[in-house]
């Protein structure tokens, strides 16, 4: 069969990648070995959050009387809410088959492999190999949960976050290493389930990418909520052999032996680039990463590589935002590239965590003079309604230009506030077109306009 593209991965890289591609008139296929929507809609970021909704709502019932409501008594069907984060998943995924057909694009069950220049090779499960070609095709494999050397991985004492999702039953204490966005939304979500955790983290601060007043802020939050936290800390070595995990950690103040039922690997992600044709077709790689352009072609004619196998940031909506971009270039659209420095990042602990662009102490190291604004949620009447005075919004501009450089928000929801700060950025609003947008009230987005006043002297509420 041929084709005008082939996407080889199904996840928010490639399956958004065909659709956009059959809406202008591609004769598309997709190849997937597992299911429809990858690893985000499947084992990411779509049960997480079901897993996370679970424990924000046994919070509730657990602090009820915070509210007025009393409630005789609350406990965790451990297996329901796992059955209830696979039902989710299992539902989003049919969702991406019914964008297949509803779009025409050819589902092709089994394990892609480029063979040359214009042919893909499909495994089945069942040996089956099928050829097919194309004048374009896209490499979207995306990644998986990385090993590294002194923390092998069994799948059952020692876990990615994949196993975190599926565990058979509630574990009584949980060694979280990394914390970065995966590592702390696990962490959150297992002590507030009730599981005994401790975060160890190399750097000095957990979640190391967000600025650090966030970062000092929610190690406070996360602490007083129970969980212990290791920074400055290495793991050594794993011993899985008895009932318990023993985990020598590596501290400022020597070695220490902890031991927890489970042990979680949250230390990034390795990429998916092993046996797709790479080597056989002399794509180029760099540590770990097909080299690509900003239209995400490679050096070899008519082989583009998009999402996690590529430069910039390991998110969905990165790989989906690449994906649009690679395929309206191959139609003969005219886009831009992607801005890597106006992305979003959120952690869906609690409280969530949203940012975008420069951090303070980016911004300064880039020579920018910087005005920062901030408003905590404490003096905000939706948040104190809501009973979440916990964080704040930080937002940083060029003194000199007034340029939105970065926001930073630490607080309830605030993940669904950062799109403001995006598209601000895209159309280059300064701090006083920020200040002058009139902002609804009662809600938490006032803190921006809050932060962005504070920014310029100009705060009411503090």
């Amino acid at each position: 069969m041929n084709y005008d593209l082939i996407v080889i991965g199904s996840g928010p890289g490639g399956y958004v990648a065909a659709i956009r591609a059959s809406q202008l008139g591609l004769k598309t296929a997709i190849v997937e070995k597992e299911s429809l929507g990858g690893i985000c809609l499947n084992w990411g970021c779509i049960p997480t959050k079901a897993l996370l909704k679970s424990a924000e709502v046994f919070e509730y019932i657990n602090h009820a009387a915070d509210y007025g409501i009393k409630v005789a008594s609350s406990e965790i069907d451990f297996e329901s809410v796992i059955k209830r984060s696979r039902g989710v998943a299992d539902g989003m995924s049919k969702g991406v088959q019914f964008l297949m057909k509803k779009n025409k694009i050819d589902v092709l069950t089994g394990t892609g492999k480029l063979k040359n220049k214009g042919t893909v090779t499909v495994t089945a499960a069942s040996g089956d190999v099928q050829e097919v070609t194309a004048k374009h095709i896209i490499l979207a494999t995306g990644g998986r949960s990385r090993e590294l050397p002194n923390l092998k991985q069994d799948g059952k004492k020692v876990i990615g976050y994949r196993q975190a999702m599926i565990l058979p039953k509630k574990p009584e204490s949980m060694i979280v290493v990394g914390s970065g966005a995966i590592g702390i939304e696990f962490a959150y979500l297992y002590n507030a389930l009730g599981t005994k955790v401790t975060v160890v983290e190399y750097l000095d601060n957990i979640v190391p990418l967000e600025d650090e007043e966030v970062s000092k802020q929610l190690g406070r939050i996360l602490k007083k909520q129970g969980i212990n936290i290791l920074t400055g800390s290495n793991v050594e070595s794993v011993d899985a052999s008895g009932d318990l995990c023993k985990v020598q950690v590596k501290t400022a103040t020597g070695t220490e032996t902890l031991e927890a039922s489970i042990v979680l690997s949250a230390v990034g992600i390795s990429t998916n680039i092993e046996n797709i044709g790479l080597e056989e077709n002399g794509v180029a790689t760099d540590r770990g990463k097909v080299v690509v352009d900003d239209f995400y072609r490679t050096n070899v004619e008519g082989v583009y590589a998009i999402g996690d196998i590529v430069k910039g940031q390991a998110l969905a909506h990165v790989a989906s935002a690449e994906g649009i971009i690679c395929v309206e270039k191959i139609a003969g659209l005219n886009p831009e590239p992607l801005n890597y420095n106006n992305i979003p990042g959120c952690t869906y602990c609690s409280p969530e965590i949203a940012s975008v662009g420069y951090t303070e102490k980016a911004a300064k190291e880039a020579g920018y003079e910087v005005k920062v604004g901030k408003f905590p949620f404490s003096a905000s009447g939706k948040a104190s309604a809501a009973g979440a005075k916990e964080g704040f919004v930080k937002v940083i501009f060029d003194a000199k230009y007034g340029e939105f450089l970065g926001a930073h928000m630490l607080g309830h929801n605030v993940t669904e506030m950062l799109a403001e700060v995006v598209t601000a950025r895209k159309l280059e609003a300064t701090g006083h077109e920020i200040i002058k947008s009139v902002h609804p009230h009662p809600t938490m987005s006032e803190a921006l306009m809050e932060a962005a006043a504070d920014a310029y002297n100009e705060c009411i509420h503090l």
